[in-house]
């Protein structure tokens, strides 16, 4: 599977990034896929190449690039409890002064990096994101309505874009919540309010989970649930995009 490493303009600089795509002269509908807040790390590299096997060009930013490129944090080979509070203590500074205002500013110039890729076919994307990375995507696709009509979050903290955001989403929608992140009442109070906004979506919590299942480096990593998240996005994707 074809990857490289880019450089994207911004207003604030160049945000460095990944991208994976098929290896045949293409094009491929466009995917814009958001790192948890760990960052851009081997094992997204590689979703990203899952991803990127189903016929889609991925591009993967490094959205704290104001802090210098990545990595930013010095990150083990697999992270346990006895790691995460040091690095949480590190991550969560980035991610607090990572505002909504910055979130919008960049993602217009990621996505207009992204559709402009010659291996990138013409027509919407799909945008998709891992922890705070999920509530990035949401935040992206109500920005671009007319751009991405797909948008998919896990164990990310989605309820937090609030009704105004999700009354502005044209995508169709899947969220994928872990079990430690939301009580099922939780989770009824926010789709009320995906239902309210007449958002077209699937939220559910996937059983047994805690907060980073997707993630295979940690010890919050459920494979079963990694498959469910596949079984989801891809099929999403797919109605949206059309097969890559």
């Amino acid at each position: 599977m074809p990857d490289k490493t880019l450089q994207i303009p911004t207003a604030d600089g160049i945000a460095d990034a990944f991208a994976a795509f098929p290896g045949d002269n293409g094009p491929h509908p466009g995917v814009l896929m958001y790192a948890d807040g760990f960052g851009l790390r081997p094992v997204i590299r590689e979703m990203a190449r899952e991803l990127a096997g189903h016929g889609y060009y991925v591009l993967v930013p490094h959205y704290f690039y104001r802090h210098g490129p990545a990595p930013l944090l010095q990150l083990p080979e697999f992270i346990g409890a006895d790691e995460r509070p040091g690095l949480f203590a590190q991550v969560m500074p980035l991610i607090e002064a990572h505002t909504p205002e910055l979130v919008l500013r960049d993602a217009a110039a990621y996505l207009e990096f992204l559709t402009a890729q010659p291996e990138v076919s013409a027509g919407p994307v799909g945008v998709t994101g891992y922890c705070i990375g999920g509530l990035f995507a949401v935040r992206t696709a109500a920005a671009h309505p007319d751009q991405v009509a797909a948008v998919a979050g896990f164990h990310a903290p989605v309820g937090a874009a609030g009704p105004d955001t999700f009354s502005q989403l044209a995508a169709q929608a899947h969220f994928g919540h872990a079990a430690s992140d939301l009580t099922p009442e939780t989770l009824v109070e926010l789709n009320q309010a995906l239902d309210a906004a007449e958002v077209s979506y699937t939220s559910e919590i996937y059983p047994g989970t805690v907060h980073g299942f997707t993630m295979a480096d940690t010890d919050t990593f459920d494979s079963a649930a990694l498959r469910r998240h596949w079984d989801r996005l891809l099929p999403l994707l797919e109605r949206t995009l059309g097969e890559g």
